[in-house]
């Protein structure tokens, strides 16, 4: 394995140590993983999908085989907030007193 030196303000790497350690691994490690991915050609959008599967494989959320309608899947619970559209010519609700 090779050493590599590298000039990083003091603060980031403070801030990436704490990091890490609340992450359970090591600034070196997540820069090892950042050139491995970096030489491979991945791009960010590819390491985010990545991460985003891995972090739904760990994760306990559980839909209980809960099946929506597609009405209840676009139901919304607010109002809304654009004005009612009338047709040309019509009078408004609010016009018509």
């Amino acid at each position: 394995m090779s050493n590599l030196t590298i000039a990083v303000d003091e603060k980031i790497v403070r801030q990436a140590r704490v990091r890490a350690i609340n992450e359970g691994t090591s600034v070196s490690a997540r820069i090892r993983e950042f050139l491995a991915d970096y030489a491979q050609g991945k791009d960010r959008q590819q390491i985010a999908g990545q991460a985003f599967i891995a972090a739904a494989r760990r994760s306990k959320a559980n839909s209980e085989n809960a099946q929506w309608s597609r009405d209840d899947a676009h139901d919304r619970p607010y109002p809304t907030i654009a004005p009612a559209i009338t047709p040309a010519g019509t009078s408004s609700p609010s016009s018509s007193a």
